[in-house]
């Protein structure tokens, strides 16, 4: 006869990937019931959202089948009390155990405000020019529930490895080390639905879980918006500035204002701003044109007090190897100086430098 206890031994083998301890110690065990050759449990996870949760299933129904006698498992699943989680969820408030050993010269982030007007492909190109300068890069994936960094840079699906200091970054082929969480779900068509607290958590551990050893540069990739990792990163993070990407067309010129204000009201600098979909180069006659409507960047970055660092154009050519995991292949000549520009920014001065900006007049 199986007994509850038995139950519970072999559940005490089975660990939580991201807290290393095992689901009975944890409290995640409940309502066991056996009858005959089945037995029926429920688990109760921090959040049904769980990125890891088919593989504690997994294994928790494989270690309860392994009991003589055990031919069915059957798992319910329930999320736990905010009062069991914070019992049980470390304080993300302390520094990681990576942070202590991590030397990260200069954190720039790049932000919009507005969804669609190619952050990440800044991000990325942005952390590629740097390379090719020379500098050690690596870019911190903030878009916790819509990231695509890996997919840009990695031809083949990658898996971050655990080190004795914490999580090691995947490196891509010219050596940019990379973090994101599409990075450790099991499918990249994963949804992350998680709340702005524990967005906030994952991107703090991205910052002191993982060992990004000594970088120059540091890029981190904002999610559209300014709430929950737009704060958690101005706040946590010892920003050197960020880099706003703006597109011609009038509503994003608005809504990018709204992160300029969000940057001043926080005290971080803008280092400047770069145009996306500027403009397109017709293949026959080597016209320039302006596809979105003309150029409001010059404007933008004289209200916002800002340096217009760079317009790039719309190139099919970025889409393709983005697509196929190989943006480090895109020669981007356009970006080249606008990399050059920030890698040459005296970043302490620009805070002193810095300004509030003005309303959106």
């Amino acid at each position: 006869m199986i007994t509850e206890e038995q139950v519970r031994q072999a559940l005490e083998k089975v660990m939580d990937p991201e807290l290393k301890r095992n689901l009975v110690e944890l409290g995640m065990v409940r309502d066991v019931e056996i009858r005959d050759s089945q037995v029926k449990f429920t688990l109760a996870l921090t959040t049904l959202a769980c990125p890891l949760k088919d593989q504690i299933m997994a294994e928790a129904k494989a270690a309860v089948l392994a009991l003589d006698g055990v031919k069915e498992v059957e798992i319910e699943l329930k999320e736990m009390s905010a009062e069991e989680k914070k019992r049980i969820l470390p304080d993300r408030d302390q520094p990681g155990v990576a942070e202590r050993f991590n030397h990260i010269e200069h954190v720039i982030a790049v932000m919009s405000g507005k969804g669609g007007v190619g952050k990440s492909l800044v991000a990325g190109l942005l952390a590629v020019a740097l390379r090719r300068e020379g500098h050690q890069v690596g870019i911190l994936d903030a878009d916790i529930t819509g990231p695509s960094i890996p997919r840009m840079f990695f031809p083949t699906r990658q898996w971050p490895k655990g080190g004795p200091l914490g999580i090691l970054p995947v490196e891509s082929k010219t050596g940019i080390k990379i973090m994101s969480i599409n990075l450790l779900l099991q499918s990249e068509e994963q949804a992350v639905i998680w709340r702005g607290p524990l967005i906030s958590g994952a991107i703090k551990q991205f910052w002191g879980d993982v060992v990004w050893g000594d970088l120059d540069y540091l890029i981190v990739d904002l999610p559209p918006g300014t709430s929950d990792a737009a704060l958690t990163v101005m706040q946590s993070l010892p920003l050197s500035g960020v880099v706003l990407v703006t597109s011609p067309q009038g509503l994003a010129d608005m809504v990018v204002k709204k992160a300029a204000q969000m940057a001043a009201q926080l005290n971080v600098p803008i280092m400047g701003l770069v145009e996306n979909m500027s403009y397109a180069i017709c293949p026959d006659t080597g016209k320039k044109l302006e596809v979105f409507g003309p150029s409001k960047s010059g404007v933008m970055a004289t209200q916002l007090h800002v340096p217009l660092l760079g317009r790039l154009p719309i190139e099919p050519q970025i889409a393709e190897l983005c697509d196929a995991g190989r943006i480090e292949d895109y020669p981007a000549e356009e970006f080249a100086p606008i990399a050059k520009k920030l890698a040459e920014m005296a970043l302490p001065a620009r805070r002193a430098m810095f300004l509030n900006v003005p309303g959106a007049k």
